[in-house]
């Protein structure tokens, strides 16, 4: 049983990169629920090792490293699952932030398309792949911030990255999304 104390140290330390937090679950998984388990998961596990974050100079860095490793024993345990693409009909009703759904007044529909578009893309790279491109370049972590998180080499963390948008490239071009 935790006391008031810890309570209060753990909200501090954890509470500021909530929304980082379940933005990459959400990444990380693909689908509403999924992201929801993945961070209470992260949240009891951080709870549990409260004496180890206290001593962090970068929590936030910290917490993304063991969400991270979290998904991927998750991966490991339930063998390999991809992100929810465009036909299962997932995405739209887990919602993307800032993306409004056909019945919106705010409904662009040809940027609703790209979306769906390059979701269903990213939902065809390797893991390996898919994680740097979405650490990147849809949440903007710095290579520095991969390689803690990842525990790769920048080297490899950007070969990564040059294959995979080489690959979403080609996708994106093979379905007519780009020319």
């Amino acid at each position: 049983m935790s006391n008031p104390n810890q309570t209060r140290a753990f909200e501090r330390l954890v509470r500021p990169h909530f929304d980082r937090l379940y933005r990459l679950a959400w990444r990380l998984t693909g689908a509403k629920a999924e992201a929801e388990d993945l961070f209470q998961e992260l949240l009891i596990k951080a709870f549990g090792q409260l004496d180890d974050l206290v001593t962090k100079d970068a929590p936030g860095a910290w917490l993304c490293r063991v969400m991270y490793n979290l998904f991927l024993d998750e991966q490991r345990r339930f063998a390999r699952r991809r992100m929810l693409t465009v036909e299962e009909g997932q995405l739209a009703g887990d919602g993307i932030a800032g993306l409004a759904g056909p019945d919106d007044p705010a409904y662009d529909h040809g940027r609703y398309e790209t979306i769906m578009q390059l979701d269903a893309a990213l939902a065809q790279l390797s893991d390996e792949h898919r994680i740097v491109v979405l650490l990147h370049d849809t949440e903007g972590y710095k290579m520095s911030e991969i390689q803690e998180l990842t525990g790769l080499p920048v080297g490899t963390i950007k070969s990564r990255l040059h294959r995979a948008r080489g690959r979403l490239r080609e996708i994106l071009t093979e379905n007519g999304t780009i020319s």
